[in-house]
């Protein structure tokens, strides 16, 4: 059975932290930013965003960045209080929460910014913000299977959004752990895909 159609003006492509202090040249988790460099998945984030970018898709980056004295960021989980002792971990202003470079140029995308959590909807404006714009499918994109892309998924399915995830712009650590994820639990949340099938549906 084919896949149904992907409209263009209520599609959005929701990047999941793809900033340099993540996944990056400053990425304080060596093993995500290698899993991402061994798989080619931020040179297939950079395709996805380019192709939806050409056909007018809305291309949203799902950031996350703190303040140096880590005000509002609680460090309630084990995986936060981790990253919080690295003084330079994804502070406000700083180069570590630039995007990667394999997005381009990203001057015309939108971003949500979120300071606590672990995951892109709860207590940001990105549910407000792709409602105002009639959206009602994410593509889903960036790191990592292991949280922060599964919590993305789920929220949007929560909130009523259909998710679309291309298996070649998404990694987790280890890189087959990732692959269970996508087997076992995001393909009962998610249409699983490509870069290049959801470009061709899209355009």
């Amino acid at each position: 059975m084919p896949a149904p159609s992907l409209h263009s003006a209520r599609t959005a492509v929701v990047t999941m932290e793809l900033e340099r202090g993540v996944v990056g040249d400053l990425a304080s988790l060596p093993e995500l930013r290698e899993a991402a460099t061994a798989r080619g998945t931020l040179g297939a984030c950079g395709r996805l965003v380019d192709g939806a970018r050409r056909v007018g898709v809305h291309v949203v980056h799902a950031i996350a960045q703190w303040r140096p004295d880590r005000r509002g960021t609680p460090l309630n989980t084990p995986l936060v209080r981790a990253l919080a002792t690295d003084h330079e971990q994804i502070l406000a202003g700083s180069d570590a929460v630039d995007l990667v470079r394999e997005l381009g140029d990203t001057n015309d995308d939108l971003r949500s910014v979120r300071h606590h959590g672990l995951t892109p909807f709860t207590g940001t404006d990105l549910d407000p913000l792709l409602r105002s714009l009639g959206v009602d499918t994410v593509v889903a994109c960036g790191v990592s299977l292991n949280i922060g892309v599964l919590g993305l998924c789920l929220s949007a399915a929560d909130l009523g959004y259909r998710v679309v995830l291309p298996t070649d712009a998404v990694v987790g650590v280890p890189a087959e752990y990732g692959d269970e994820v996508l087997r076992n639990s995001l393909a009962m949340v998610a249409e699983l895909s490509t870069v290049d099938d959801v470009l061709g549906r899209l355009s």
